[in-house]
């Protein structure tokens, strides 16, 4: 098996200035390899450090989002209210394991899951399973601290407060994710040094 990384690595060094897709291109035909390994690893590389591109990113947080990078944004903002929804609207029936599945996902794993996100942005700084583990560590850390400040308002600790500030902690931990992740995803193509 030809080592990726080194083909790329020297194909830079052989050539002056080399496109995003000039090289996996030349790289994924030299090896024998399907272009998206090469594309993958490419991507790996720059995301360790190991490759520089001279060109200034553009910034645009909003294309983030709607590229395929975004889709963990949407899918738990979708979760987030979906769980509001289903613990307000469904009081009793057939659909109470959907409201007791949501509501449970909604305090034991959203809110850290999105302080994760925001705190660790890059996505190869922790490993999946620490990133699982964190996540129910530190909405069991933060879901109480949101009750004890809701103690000391005028709505107190009951089930629409407790809900919607979940919701809304929730919700503002992703976004603030969203934008930092946005700032590591941006891959300028133009030259790798």
């Amino acid at each position: 098996m030809v080592d990726l990384r080194e083909s790329i690595r020297r194909r830079i060094r052989e050539g002056a200035c080399v496109t995003v897709n000039q090289l996996v291109a030349e790289v994924a035909e030299e090896a024998g390899v399907p272009r998206s390994w090469v594309a993958y690893e490419v991507y790996l590389m720059w995301k360790r450090g190991e490759l520089n591109v001279e060109s200034e990113p553009v910034d645009n947080t909003v294309m983030f989002l709607f590229s395929i990078e975004g889709v963990w944004y949407w899918v738990t903002l979708a979760l987030t209210l979906a769980s509001v929804a289903a613990v307000m609207l469904i009081n009793n029936g057939p659909l109470m394991p959907i409201r007791y599945a949501l509501g449970a996902l909604s305090v034991l794993f959203l809110p850290g899951y999105a302080l994760i996100e925001a705190l660790y942005p890059r996505g190869d700084e922790v490993s999946p399973l620490e990133r699982l583990a964190l996540s129910i560590g530190l909405s069991l850390a933060v879901v109480p601290l949101v009750g004890l400040l809701l103690n000391y308002t005028p709505w107190g600790i009951r089930l629409i407060p407790v809900v919607a500030s979940d919701a809304v902690l929730t919700i503002a931990l992703l976004t603030v994710a969203a934008f930092r992740k946005a700032k590591y995803a941006q891959i300028p193509g133009h030259c790798f040094t």
